[in-house]
């Protein structure tokens, strides 16, 4: 059993309503990551699907297409309530991955990007082999290092000067979206939590993250370092932030929008 209890205040607060705000334009920008991930899924006709960090249920409708039977499961009540508003045909709850129980009759799991949040990787991923079959994969997408990822680092990177003095340095490892970075040490999590056959690839994409600085500026604004920010700042020096945060963006302005490179693993195990 493990505490994620931070986490559950973290996206049922302010987090929540913000990824609900811009679930389109997360769908859009992680198309090319997520359309590789399915494709190793396979999901078939009849197969058990259990989607974990589900968000909005997109990806979860996405395998039900193919004629799966699909469990989407999130700690964020906004999502999962904006998911069951979506589909009749995937089957929708708030819960925590980390411990809820589970039966062990399910042919698959997958994650785009929602198991980096765990207080204790080791024991959630012991937890999710529960609900497994014997012949049972778990398929998952997790980011690469921060100077990997453009898109998410530049605005990290100028707006460090802004940081508080006294901001202690993050734990690479801590819940967080590059938790699980070190593909070395994902390996090493799966295989103490009982996984094998594991397949770490690398994976690399242009992300589009808008048609222009406007639109990636009030996307920035509810996601990623900005807003974080933002957050944190009082509101007379909101406008100076975000234009520095326009800054990184300007120069990456062309007629087919903005697009930075993204990093992630592609994740296979048994």
């Amino acid at each position: 059993m493990t505490d994620n209890t931070e986490q559950a205040e973290f996206w049922n607060g302010r987090m929540g309503d913000a990824w609900v705000t811009v679930e389109d334009n997360i769908d859009k920008m992680m198309a090319p990551m997520t359309e590789s991930a399915i494709s190793v899924l396979a999901p078939a006709m009849g197969q058990r699907i259990i989607d974990i960090g589900c968000g909005c249920g997109s990806t979860s409708i996405m395998i039900a297409d193919t004629g799966a039977e699909v469990w989407g499961i999130d700690i964020a009540d906004k999502m999962i309530r904006q998911a069951k508003s979506k589909s009749s045909n995937v089957t929708f709850s708030v819960a925590d991955a980390a411990s809820q129980a589970f039966e062990a009759d399910y042919d698959g799991i997958f994650s785009r990007f929602g198991i980096m949040f765990f207080s204790d990787p080791e024991a959630a991923f012991k937890n999710l082999k529960s609900a497994l079959k014997p012949t049972g994969r778990f398929v998952f997408l997790c980011w690469q290092a921060p100077i990997q990822n453009p898109w998410m680092a530049l605005v990290g990177n100028a707006l460090q000067a802004y940081q508080p003095d006294d901001l202690p340095t993050p734990d690479p490892t801590a819940p967080g979206p590059f938790a699980l970075a070190d593909p070395d040490r994902t390996e090493k999590l799966l295989t103490a939590a009982g996984f094998t056959d594991i397949s770490i690839e690398g994976i690399k994409k242009e992300v589009y993250l808008g048609r222009d600085v406007d639109e990636v500026i009030e996307f920035q604004r509810h996601v990623g370092p900005l807003s974080a920010l933002l957050a944190e700042t009082e509101p007379s020096r909101h406008d100076e932030l975000i234009g520095v945060a326009r800054g990184v963006f300007e120069p990456f302005v062309n007629a087919k929008g903005i697009r930075l490179p993204a990093a992630v693993w592609l994740v296979e195990a048994s």
